[in-house]
């Protein structure tokens, strides 16, 4: 079987969910790597810091 490719990323036609993954994973300075090689080179301690922080958030959004 051959290896799935990797489509580029356009980011302006991103869900708000997915831009704020994105957002979330270049404060981390992980963005680099997920361009690179995609969400599955994460590590799942660094997978979980992110939805830790979409979660986070998202709480601080809906108290607004």
């Amino acid at each position: 079987m051959g290896k799935k490719k990797e489509k580029p990323v356009d980011m302006n036609a991103l869900t708000e969910e997915e831009k704020l993954k994105y957002e979330i994973a270049e404060e981390l300075g992980l963005l680099d790597k997920v361009m690179e090689k995609g969400w599955k080179s994460l590590s799942s301690k660094e997978t979980g810091r992110i939805g830790g922080l979409i979660t986070k958030k998202r709480r601080q959004k809906n108290q607004k």
